[in-house]
């Protein structure tokens, strides 16, 4: 067999990652793993976006808050994307498939304020919690404890993104 062959060989392999929950909880929990996966790329890039376009007396504090919640949004894709392919599923594949799956709203306006920005990233971080909760109750359904303690995690530092949001853009 040529290598050109084997390798078209190996192309159309499948992906059985073996798993012990089974196929119906690889299915559901890999669809909303993915759709998560989906919302936290574009609340990353939105995130980045946001700092990349920050104005204001702020600047600077807003500036420094959106790069260090951008990397932590940046920290749990990969760990979601693996949790995926350990549960036996298949990952997103693309910009294009993302963005199918994702549920949160994009913002191309040329111009944000500040306030704006940061209202608008509390509440798809308040947004995104309420998807980690709901995947975590499937998690829950399915006997996923290693996916659900991952998303407990995430929960947290989702939480402590909106109160920081929050209190950051409290007028006194």
């Amino acid at each position: 067999m040529s290598d050109s062959s084997k390798a078209k060989t190996r192309q159309k392999a499948a992906l059985n990652t073996p798993s012990t929950l089974g196929e119906k909880a690889t299915r559901d929990l890999s669809g909303e793993l993915n759709a998560l996966l989906a919302d936290v790329l574009a609340l990353y890039l939105k995130t980045k976006n946001f700092h990349w376009h920050m104005s204001g007396p702020y600047f600077r504090d807003y500036h420094l808050l959106l790069d260090e919640q951008s990397d932590e949004i940046y920290a749990t894709i990969d760990p979601i994307a693996e949790r995926v392919r350990k549960i036996g599923g298949t990952t997103l594949r693309s910009l294009g498939h993302a963005s199918r799956m994702k549920r949160l709203l994009d913002n191309d306006a040329d111009f944000v304020t500040p306030d704006d920005m940061l209202a608008e990233l509390r509440e798809d971080n308040g947004n995104l919690i309420g998807y980690m909760r709901r995947t975590h109750e499937l998690c829950d359904e399915y006997g996923d404890v290693a996916t659900a303690s991952l998303l407990e995690n995430w929960i947290d530092e989702a939480e402590r993104r909106v109160w920081f949001l929050f209190e950051t853009s409290r007028r006194a």
